[in-house]
């Protein structure tokens, strides 16, 4: 037999075995593999790669289902969609969204319930000590550092939340308003502070920044309660209070849905300013 290089070359069928059975001859799609590689050698080929392609399939649907905590689509205490409406949104199989968020609960960020799903952890929220809560609530100087850093913080919030938020961020917030204007009506303080602190959640949401929500997220506990805390002690102790922080967050539901980034970052520093104002009035 003569070599396909140099026609001066014979090369015996023996010879070109040994040099070149293990490889698929060029050109040859039957399918058949060459005698020199066993069925076994392209089973473990063929496994490798099968299971390189599936764990590349679970790391993208990780890191989607990451993507959807972080932006906060699925909050703390939320429940995942069924493994069948992921695996169908994301075009895998169940096995492929199960093991992603077998991995996800390894680290901590979502937790299986027997008989109820899966559920997200609050393991995003606690990135601050809690001790932090009672300091700010036991030391006047501590509520007035919370205020200039909440002007700040959400300031920043009210303006990308203006920028970007969605269609069902604006109705988000609008419902909340409802809410702070029913408590209003039924003179229900608890029910009031409660809508207070859910409104500002929404708008931190509704910026759709994930390290602006990551860092709210982080101080939410103390967020919620300085926001109840001083909300509800302006109320008791200022009749006039309510109605004016009440047209405040009117103001700001306003400045965001009509998508005015200034107006809605100045509505929510002088509402912030305003509680800063009668709160130091108070421990004076």
């Amino acid at each position: 037999m003569r070599g396909c290089g140099d026609p001066g070359i014979i090369l015996s069928t023996g010879l070109m075995h040994k040099l070149v059975g293990p490889l698929r001859i060029a050109g040859q799609h039957d399918g058949r593999v060459d005698s020199g590689l066993s069925a076994g050698s392209a089973t473990v080929g063929n496994g490798t790669m099968m299971r390189g392609e599936e764990g590349g399939r679970v790391e993208a649907v990780m890191r989607r289902l990451e993507t959807a905590l972080i932006d906060g689509t699925w909050p703390a205490g939320a429940r995942l969609p069924a493994e069948r409406t992921l695996a169908s949104e994301y075009a895998v199989s169940r096995n492929t969204v199960r093991e992603a968020i077998q991995r996800l609960a390894a680290r901590g960020l979502v937790q299986a319930r027997h008989g109820a799903g899966v559920f997200v952890t609050d393991r995003l929220r606690t990135g601050i000590a809690s001790p932090w809560g009672q300091l700010v609530a036991d030391h006047p100087v501590l509520r007035d550092d919370m205020l200039e850093f909440r002007r700040v913080l959400e300031g920043a919030t009210a303006y990308f939340a203006a920028l970007r938020a969605t269609a069902e961020d604006r109705k988000r917030i609008r419902a909340l308003l409802r809410d702070l204007e029913k408590a209003r009506r039924a003179n229900d303080m608890a029910a009031e502070a409660r809508a207070d602190t859910s409104f500002h959640e929404a708008i931190a949401r509704a910026s759709h920044n994930a390290m602006f929500l990551h860092l709210h997220a982080s101080v939410i506990s103390m967020l919620r309660e300085h926001i109840a805390t001083s909300g509800t002690g302006l109320r008791e102790n200022d009749e006039e209070a309510s109605d004016v922080l009440l047209l405040q967050h009117k103001a700001l539901c306003e400045a965001i849905c009509t998508r005015n980034p200034e107006e809605a970052r100045t509505a929510m520093q002088t509402h912030i300013d305003f509680v800063r104002g009668r709160s130091g009035a108070r421990d004076a």
